[in-house]
């Protein structure tokens, strides 16, 4: 069974392909293309953080009694993406090739950031604290 750095770097991965593929639909100008892609992405990153904040966060702090650490700066980060993610509705509703690239290239510069400190910090810190990780991973799994 994966750790859980491991199982959710690898989400992380799954995560930033999927903006890749839309960003290169987008640069051709095809909105129902991208429009579907960008769809798949948000999706799929508010899954991601469905599961941090539903699953991992919460035994994390149980075990640590930590809730005004780590996850409270990554729930509030989530939030920032979420509404990074309205505007990029906007750009999509408008067509907006200019609005949709600068939010595209924002939104992929905000999670690489978010992503490392979760990498980095975030993770190990939830391998090292709790003894049911593979329980967690599992738990994660299954959603």
């Amino acid at each position: 069974m994966a750790s859980i750095q491991e199982f959710m770097t690898e989400h992380h991965k799954t995560c930033d392909n999927l903006l890749v593929e839309a960003e290169a639909v987008l640069a051709n100008k095809d909105w129902s293309g991208f429009a579907a892609l960008w769809g798949q992405f948000e999706k799929e990153t508010l899954h991601h953080f469905n599961l941090e904040e539903q699953i991992l966060f919460p035994a994390f702090e149980k075990q640590t009694g930590l809730t005004t650490g780590p996850t409270m700066v990554m729930r509030q980060e989530h939030a920032q993406i979420k509404s990074m993610f309205e505007q990029m509705a906007l750009a999509i509703e408008q067509q907006d090739i200019e609005r949709a690239m600068g939010s595209s290239e924002s939104i992929m510069i905000f999670i690489q950031q978010h992503n490392m400190k979760e990498e980095q910090i975030l993770y190990p810190m939830t391998d090292n604290h709790l003894s049911n990780s593979a329980e967690i991973v599992e738990q994660m799994s299954a959603q």
